[in-house]
């Protein structure tokens, strides 16, 4: 394991990866605090900025392209980016639920299935992961 792939990365990366990482943890013990508390409510605000910070950071981010600049990944971002404020609303109307299913579904497909992706070969995860140190890609303008 090497961190200086991650930590040569540009800002926006390190960004992206670090509020990942972050999100990441904070969700998973979300999952194991007891729900409806204070403690909850605080860290489960914070967990929405961390993913806010996740979904907003990936449109710096232009090492896969496909169309204009962006990758299909980025239409996971702008889902995220809606389903935040829904997931919320959900809380606040007292829509349990609803806001439990909206979460989780954000935690899995946001973080875990769309983390996953960034463990394959040649990309800056992978490489601080296994110590490697591949060329990264970037769009040509």
């Amino acid at each position: 394991m090497s961190l200086q792939p991650l930590l040569s990365a540009s800002p926006a990366i390190m960004l992206h990866a670090m509020a990942a990482m972050a999100a990441f943890a904070l969700g998973a013990l979300q999952f194991w605090l007891p729900k409806g508390t204070g403690w909850h409510r605080t860290l489960g605000w914070v967990w929405v900025l961390l993913m806010a910070a996740v979904a907003l950071s990936s449109f710096f981010i232009q090492t896969i392209c496909t169309v204009l600049g962006f990758s299909l990944i980025h239409l996971l971002s702008i889902l995220t980016l809606v389903s935040l404020p829904l997931a919320v609303r959900h809380a606040r109307q007292h829509r349990v639920t609803q806001h439990a299913k909206s979460m989780k579904v954000l935690f899995f497909a946001a973080l875990l299935i769309a983390g996953a992706f960034t463990f394959t070969p040649g990309r800056i995860m992978y490489d601080t992961v296994m110590g490697t140190a591949t060329a990264q890609g970037t769009c040509a303008p």
